[in-house]
């Protein structure tokens, strides 16, 4: 059994157990988020109906915080000395999903 939800801003496919790194959640480690499911597939039953989905909800459990990868912006411009340099680090949040219930 899996589902496709949308966490933070993008779809996921996820099972039980699965462990997802998504965009920041403000919720503290240990405690539990829910995932509204945009699919569901269960064995050779594929369920995408709205109203049924409506009950449908993926438990997820808050593992950590993260910080994605550095990321280096350069901007130059030729001739006028223009030089800028700027970095970025997104933050993220990997949490394990511990139930789909139907």
């Amino acid at each position: 059994m899996y589902a496709i939800v949308r966490a933070g801003g993008r779809q996921e496919k996820v099972s039980v157990g699965d462990v997802l790194t998504i965009d920041k959640v403000a919720v503290k480690a240990g405690e539990s988020v829910e995932f509204p499911a945009l699919l569901l597939v269960d064995g050779d039953k594929v369920t995408s109906d709205a109203e049924k989905l409506a009950k449908v909800t993926v438990k997820a459990e808050v593992v950590e915080s993260a910080k994605g990868p550095k990321i280096t912006i350069i901007k130059y411009k030729n001739k006028t000395g223009y030089r800028k340099r700027q970095g970025h680090r997104q933050p993220l949040t990997r949490v394990k999903v511990t139930a789909i219930e139907a």
